[in-house]
């Protein structure tokens, strides 16, 4: 596949900027909802259902339209495809903001999950297509990686100020004109590619699709459910071996070690963030807007470590990254009942800041080494397919430990496994 027309734009970095903002707004959009959780509630008269279906209905569906939307992306245009992506991330957006019930508003986010499953491989894929490898890619997957991990943190403290200040709905409100400014740079600034034509796989994609939805809900604790999601998993494989073009084609084998070390990346990550925050409110007692602020140093930390580890390369630096991480990890693992915050979050997310930003872009990069032009949407949506995957099975094991601390000696656990595992890699 030809993608020429879009070399006019990679003399500058604007247009990185663009897409980067655009995976900025798929991973602020996961986060800034947890904070407001308890004023979306009052606010709609939520059952306990339904409040887990405001979180649920987005992450789901994300998570498993990835691969079908990365595979769109190729056959029917990266830029094409992005940019329905990001309208009809905006359109749900501006939906739950004015959500009059609970049901209007899951269904708003399960809105949101299909436009961020689009948007967000077509996105990268652009910018690995926009920024061929070398020093400029380097660079490119160092903002990249910078932007994912700063987004994670700026959704808890924008949503502890925001729903502070207007009210739950404004979390919903400041994702619209951020996603029509995307809508529009994007429009002005990245060339339309030449997409390969040709029919997504419509059984690949269902399979795949229900079985993700089925495996990650049953995790949580239906496990029929589970069950059936593995099944359906499994005909997937066989149908692509039967496909004339498959969703998964085999030559994607060249990435299967990288995005395997994502999937378990992505289990401490999903941990990490997941557990911290009830640590510092429910242990050390802060509000939600204390717990935000305390975790900015993290936030600035990975992208400080995401943006030079862009700028360097050597086999040992993915390692090294992975083993500051595990230790950051086990140190943050004490979580005493009087902790301070210089010595017992501080420090130990400073080190967690510098090993999650060196293994992300490391990773991530990783992902698309050896994959054709034509298949970019695709190693797009597979690297971050992996990444949620892993982080929801991840979780489902992490939270069956007694204490927040056993759960982050276990993420240092599975970090040092990636560590071993990235060595052989090398």
């Amino acid at each position: 596949m030809n993608r020429t027309a879009l070399q006019r734009t990679t003399t500058g970095w604007t247009p990185l900027a663009v897409l980067a903002m655009a995976q900025f707004l798929v991973v602020l959009s996961t986060s800034i909802v947890n904070v407001a959780l308890p004023q979306i509630r009052a606010g709609l008269d939520l059952s306990d259902t339904g409040q887990a279906w405001t979180v649920n209905a987005y992450v789901l569906v994300f998570g498993a339209l990835l691969l079908p939307g990365g595979r769109a992306g190729d056959m029917y245009g990266l830029r094409r495809v992005f940019l329905l992506g990001i309208s009809l991330f905006a359109l749900s957006s501006l939906g739950a903001a004015l959500a009059p019930n609970a049901i209007v508003l899951i269904i708003c986010r399960a809105l949101q999950g299909i436009g961020a499953a689009l948007l967000a491989p077509t996105a990268l894929a652009l910018v690995l297509t926009l920024y061929p490898a070398g020093k400029r890619r380097g660079t490119a997957l160092g903002v990249w990686g910078a932007v994912s991990g700063a987004g994670g943190a700026a959704g808890v403290l924008l949503s502890g100020v925001l729903t502070s200040l207007y009210g739950w709905r404004a979390v919903f409100v400041v994702m619209v004109p951020l996603a029509l400014a995307v809508l529009v740079a994007t429009w002005l600034l990245v060339g339309a590619d030449r997409p390969r034509g040709g029919s997504l796989d419509a059984p690949g994609a269902v399979t795949v699709t229900v079985g993700l939805v089925a495996l990650t809900y049953g995790l949580s604790g239906f496990w029929p459910l589970a069950v059936i999601g593995l099944a359906l998993l499994g005909l997937f494989v066989v149908l692509q071996r039967r496909a004339a073009d498959p969703l998964l084609p085999g030559r994607m084998t060249v990435v299967a070690v990288p995005n395997v070390l994502m999937a378990l990346l992505g289990a401490v990550w999903l941990g990490l963030f997941y557990f911290l925050p009830l640590y510092q409110q429910r242990t050390l007692g802060y509000t939600p807007l204390e717990a935000g602020l305390t975790q900015l140093p993290l936030a600035l930390m990975i992208t400080l470590a995401s943006w030079v580890t862009g700028r360097i390369s050597g086999r040992s630096v993915l390692p090294a990254g992975l083993l500051i991480l595990a230790a950051g990890l086990a140190w943050l693992s004490r979580t005493p009942a009087d902790g301070s915050f210089l010595l017992d979050l501080l420090g130990p997310t400073l080190l967690i800041g510098i090993g999650l930003g060196v293994a992300f872009v490391r990773l991530t990069a990783m992902s698309a080494e050896g994959v054709p032009a034509a298949d970019s949407g695709l190693a797009g949506g597979l690297v971050n397919a992996t990444r949620q995957i892993g982080g929801a099975i991840g979780l489902s094991f992490l939270v069956l430990f007694p204490s927040y601390g056993g759960a982050f000696l276990a993420c240092a656990a599975i970090t040092l496994l990636i560590s071993v595992l990235s060595l052989r890699k090398a």
